[in-house]
């Protein structure tokens, strides 16, 4: 017999209930299911006259062969139109490597894990340091690139309406020192800082530009002008479709867990103490030892750390040579000063008849990490962690949560200011806002 008769013979006596099987025609509007066969069938019977015949009578419903094994590659889509035949002889190692695949969709919330941004921008603030810093972990886990940014905002070198300076040299000293540092525990993970001197608003749209950006994360801060400057950025970035994504992390006591709004907050400090007392504090949160790398788009240039002549100051206009070199900015220097002054205080023998640690006295009257706290190079909630773990290790003559009472007594002042602040910095607030019936010209 002719064998071109007999593989005739062979496919036509293939039964019906087979061609339902092999059929992946679906009558409904809503979804139609596409095959890839290899080694079902053999070639020739992928003739158009045998392929008319099979499918002369569309079935009623789709099934799908149960032999996985054999499938290369199986695909779902939706279309309204007339249904196609689609038959690919290819064969497949693993031919169930890309099962029922759809096109990823980014949503728009960060929050959500299957949302990847392409790429963000960390906008460092008062928040000159890599640990319990939310904003950074945060953008490194929404984000495929991550480009750390510090501005140095010329407006802050100018004179004030007073006509002093606004930063003098060995307050900006200690700040460079501070940005230095930080630009070296980013590179020690993976990452860069890139450094520019110019208004942030404009310094990054421009960067977002560059590298393409999805979004710009950052810290709240509370003072007027740095409201102001928040304003500024989110108009910008909205003009060009980037999410301004901010979060907060200067203080003890996180914002969203206060009990009363912020524009119903008392304006003195015994009825702000009255409503935190037995508020939790948030954990602190843990230091990534790698970060995302910069975006490989722009080719972004770090950039240059100023020096004070780059500011605008004259490091001898006050008639020293230099800053204060016992004062040394950065995040490292912070850490070992806190250490150092919880094994200080652990040594320091109780004061009073009920051995407890309820004041602090004598050299040790006061921490000394002010200005460190102020830049955010350390974290109050990393503070009073450090300061417990010594406490509970140390063996001290009062318990754990007695010897801290002084501590927290210092940091809950620092809050009351810095939510006061915030409080009256708030637009619709400025002129409806009562004094604060305390003072509050340090916010460190």
């Amino acid at each position: 017999m002719d064998p071109k008769l007999q593989n005739l013979e062979t496919s036509e006596s293939i039964s019906e209930e087979e061609k339902q099987q092999l059929a992946i025609v679906s009558s409904s509007p809503f979804a139609t299911a596409s095959l890839s066969l290899s080694a079902i069938l053999p070639t020739n019977f992928f003739t158009q006259s045998k392929i008319s015949t099979l499918f002369s009578t569309p079935p009623t419903k789709a099934k799908i062969p149960t032999q996985a094994t054999s499938l290369t590659r199986l695909s779902l889509f939706s279309s309204a139109s007339s249904p196609k035949l689609s038959f690919k002889s290819t064969f497949s190692a693993n031919p169930l490597q890309s099962p029922l695949t759809l096109g990823p969709r980014r949503p728009s919330d960060p929050s959500n894990a299957a949302g990847t941004r392409r790429a963000c921008i960390v906008w460092f603030r008062n928040d000159l340091r890599v640990h319990d810093n939310e904003c950074l972990n945060s953008a490194n886990n929404d984000s495929m690139s991550v480009l750390p940014v510090y501005c140095f905002d010329p407006r802050a070198y100018e004179k004030s309406s007073s006509g002093f300076d606004k930063t003098g040299p060995y307050r900006a000293n200690f700040l460079i020192e501070s940005v230095s540092d930080l630009r070296k525990n980013l590179q020690a993970r993976g990452s860069d800082l890139v450094v520019r001197i110019g208004r942030p608003e404009t310094v990054l749209v421009e960067l977002a530009k560059a590298i393409g950006a999805d979004a710009v994360y950052a810290h709240r801060e509370v003072s007027h002008d740095e409201v102001k400057a928040e304003d500024k950025i989110e108009e910008v970035m909205k003009d060009e479709g980037v999410e301004v994504k901010y979060f907060w992390g200067s203080t003890l006591y996180h914002l969203d867990d206060l009990p009363f709004k912020l524009e119903e907050m008392q304006s003195n400090y015994g009825g702000f103490k009255e409503k935190v007392q037995g508020l939790e504090i948030r954990k602190t949160i843990e230091t990534l030892d790698e970060l995302k790398g910069l975006p490989s788009r722009g080719d972004v240039e770090p950039g240059d750390i100023p020096n004070l002549l780059d500011l605008g100051l004259n490091p001898s206009q006050d008639g020293k040579a230099s800053a204060n070199t016992s004062m040394v900015g950065g995040e490292a220097e912070a850490l070992q000063r806190l250490q150092k002054f919880a094994a200080e205080c652990q040594a320091q023998p109780p004061k009073g008849n009920n051995g407890s640690h309820d004041s602090i006295y004598g050299a040790n009257f006061s921490c000394k990490i002010s200005p460190w706290l102020t830049l955010g190079c350390i974290s109050p909630r990393s503070m009073l962690d450090e300061l417990k773990k010594t406490a509970t290790s140390g063996g001290g003559s009062g318990s754990p949560d007695t010897e801290m009472n002084w501590f927290m007594f210092e940091l809950l002042w620092r809050d009351f200011f810095r939510f006061i602040t915030k409080k009256c910095s708030a637009p619709r607030k400025q002129l409806e806002a009562t004094p604060a019936t305390a003072c509050t010209s340090a916010f460190a």
